[in-house]
C-alpha cells in the first residue's frame, strides 16, 4: 500500500495523474460591473454591465468549468419582478454569443455596410438603437468552450460537448444567475440562434421539470431538427427543403426565367414552397422508380426555380446538394454563394471545382465581430486578461458528441414545455437567403412537433429578405426589433 501511495503521489506531482498541474488556465474574475448610458431617438437608457464567469461545481465543490457571461441592466427600475430577463446565446455547436450580442441584441452593435458587407478595417461597433435593453434586461451566455467560458481540465471537455451536457450545463447557470441576482420572479425568456435554437427547445423542456418556465422563447434561424438540414445518403428531405432559398437566391441574383424574377419574392416562395412540399417530393420518393419524361418534366421544373441548366439538374438526379449550389449559380462569373447568407459573393480562384473555397457570408462577419469584442470587452466592459476569447471554437464543433451517432431533434421536449406551460409564447424568426437553416426546413421542423391544435397560436413565424444573421442588414434588423417588441409586450 505504501508503494501504490507513493505512485500516486509521483503522478500526481508530475501531472500525469488529476494534479492541479494539468488544469487550465480559467478566466476567474468576479463578475465587474460598470455604469453606461445608451441615447436613443426618444430617450436615454442609463444601464449598468455585468461581466464575469459563474463556476460550475461538482458535487465537492471543486469547479469543472467557468460559464462567461455579459449581462446588462437597465437603471432606475423599482420592481425587478416586473422586468422582463432574457438570455441569449448562438450555436455552432462551439459559437460564442458575440453574434448576438454586438449584432442585434446588446446595446453596442458592429459596425457593417447597410447590407451587412464586411466594411473596411480597422473595425468599429456603435450603439445599438435597436437593442432589446428597453423591452428586456439581457445575458449572453458562452457555453463551456466557447468566448472566455472553459472546462477545468481536458478530460472534462466530454461532459459539456455534447447535446444534453450542454443543455444541463446552461440550465445550471440560468439557475444560478437567477439565485445569485434575485431574479426568480421576473418574466423569462430565451433567445438563441441556429444550434441555439436547438439549445433554447431542449433547455425549455428541462427546465421547467425543474420549476423554471419561460415567458417567452426567440428561436433565431430554427434547427430544431438536424436531421432536417443534413444532406445524406438515402435522405431525400433537404433536397426538398432547400429548394425555396435555392430559389430566392437565384432570385436576388438575377437568374430566374424573366417572369419569375418579376414575382415578389414572398409571393414566389409560396409557389415553390408548395410545388416541393408536393411534385418534388413525390419524384423524389420514387427514386429509382421515376420514368424518364417524368424525371424530364420535374428536372424542367427545378432548373427553373433554382436558375440552374436543365443538364446539370438531371446530372444531380434532381437532388441538388447545397456546397454544389453555392459553386454552381454563379460558376460563369468565378463566383459562389454564400452558405449563412447567399446574397453574399466569394471570388472564387477556379471555374472548375465542384464546391466553393469558402463561405463568403461567413468570413465577412468573423474579422470585425472578433475584432470589435476583443476591444469592447477589455476597454468598456473592464475585463482584463490575456486569454483568448473563443469567437467560434472548431475544436467544440469537431469534437462534439452527438446523441448515440445521431441527429438531434428538442422540437419534442418545446412540445412538452408548452403543453406543461400553456403561458409560453414563441416567436419564430428566419431569412429567406438562409442557406444554413432554409426556411421551409422550419416549418418542416414546427409542424412535426405534434403541438395541439390550441397551442399552435402561440407559435408566430417571420420572415426576413436576408441570411442566417439577418440581423445584418440595417432594414431587416429595424423589421426584427418591431416584431420583437410586439412579442415582448404581448407574451408579458
Amino acid at each position: 500500500m505504501a508503494e501504490e501511495r507513493t505512485q500516486a503521489e509521483a503522478k500526481k506531482a508530475d501531472g500525469t495523474g488529476d494534479g492541479k498541474e494539468k488544469r487550465r488556465k480559467l478566466l476567474r474574475v468576479e463578475p465587474v460591473e460598470t455604469a453606461h448610458q445608451l441615447v436613443l431617438k426618444d430617450r436615454t437608457l442609463s444601464y449598468k454591465a455585468r461581466a464575469g464567469v459563474i463556476p460550475l461545481t461538482d458535487e465537492f465543490g471543486e469547479t469543472e468549468a467557468e460559464v462567461y457571461f455579459t449581462a446588462y441592466e437597465l437603471d432606475g427600475v423599482e420592481d425587478r419582478s416586473t422586468r422582463p430577463l432574457t438570455f441569449a446565446f448562438n450555436g455552432g455547436p462551439g459559437s460564442s454569443s458575440v453574434w448576438l450580442h454586438m449584432g442585434a441584441l446588446g446595446p453596442k452593435r458592429v459596425v457593417m455596410e447597410k447590407e451587412g458587407w464586411m466594411p473596411a478595417p480597422p473595425y468599429h461597433y456603435e450603439d445599438n438603437a435597436y437593442t432589446w435593453l428597453d423591452q428586456s434586461d439581457l445575458v449572453f451566455v458562452d457555453p463551456v468552450g466557447t468566448g472566455f467560458s472553459r472546462a477545468a481540465k481536458e478530460e472534462l471537455d466530454k461532459k459539456f460537448w455534447s447535446v444534453d451536457g450542454d443543455i444541463e450545463s446552461v440550465g445550471e447557470f440560468i439557475r444560478l444567475y437567477l439565485t445569485r441576482y434575485r431574479r426568480w420572479n421576473s418574466p423569462l425568456f430565451l433567445a438563441g440562434e441556429s444550434y441555439g435554437t436547438t439549445r433554447a427547445a431542449g433547455l425549455a423542456g428541462h427546465l421547467v421539470d425543474r420549476g423554471i418556465t419561460f415567458t417567452g422563447i426567440a428561436l433565431i434561424s430554427t434547427a430544431l431538427d438536424i436531421s432536417a438540414l443534413r444532406f445524406m445518403p438515402a435522405h431525400d428531405l433537404p433536397f426538398q427543403l432547400f429548394v425555396p432559398t435555392y430559389c430566392a437566391t437565384a432570385w436576388y441574383h438575377d437568374r430566374l426565367p424573366h417572369d419569375l424574377q418579376q414575382r415578389q419574392l414572398s409571393d414566389l416562395m409560396a409557389e415553390v414552397e408548395r410545388w416541393a412540399e408536393g411534385e418534388l417530393t413525390l419524384a423524389l420518393m420514387k427514386g429509382d422508380r421515376l420514368d424518364d419524361s417524368e424525371r424530364r418534366a420535374v428536372g424542367e421544373k427545378l432548373a427553373r426555380y433554382t436558375g440552374l441548366d436543365l443538364a446539370y439538374v438531371l446530372g444531380t438526379n434532381l437532388r441538388v446538394l447545397i456546397h454544389r449550389f453555392c459553386k454552381e449559380l454563379l460558376r460563369a462569373e468565378r463566383r459562389s454563394v454564400g452558405r449563412l447568407d447567399s446574397r453574399f459573393k466569394g471570388i472564387e480562384a477556379l471555374a472548375v471545382t465542384e464546391y466553393p473555397e469558402f463561405d463568403p457570408a461567413a468570413l465577412s462577419t468573423a474579422p470585425p465581430y472578433t475584432s470589435a469584442f476583443n476591444h469592447y470587452v477589455r476597454s468598456e466592459l473592464g475585463v482584463d486578461t490575456d486569454l483568448n476569447y473563443e469567437v467560434l471554437s472548431m475544436d467544440v464543433n469537431q469534437k462534439w458528441e452527438w446523441e448515440k451517432g445521431a441527429m438531434p431533434a428538442t422540437g419534442e421536449k418545446l412540445r412538452g414545455a408548452l403543453a406543461k406551460n400553456p403561458h409560453t409564447k414563441v416567436l419564430v424568426a428566419q431569412g429567406y437567403y438562409d442557406l444554413a437553416t432554409p426556411h421551409l426546413a422550419t416549418k418542416y421542423m414546427l409542424s412535426h412537433m405534434n403541438v395541439d391544435a390550441e397551442l399552435r397560436r402561440n407559435i408566430e413565424i417571420k420572415h426576413y429578405e436576408a441570411g442566417h444573421m439577418f440581423y445584418l442588414d440595417l432594414s431587416c434588423l429595424a423589421a426584427f426589433k418591431e416584431d420583437v417588441d410586439r412579442f415582448i409586450r404581448a407574451a408579458v
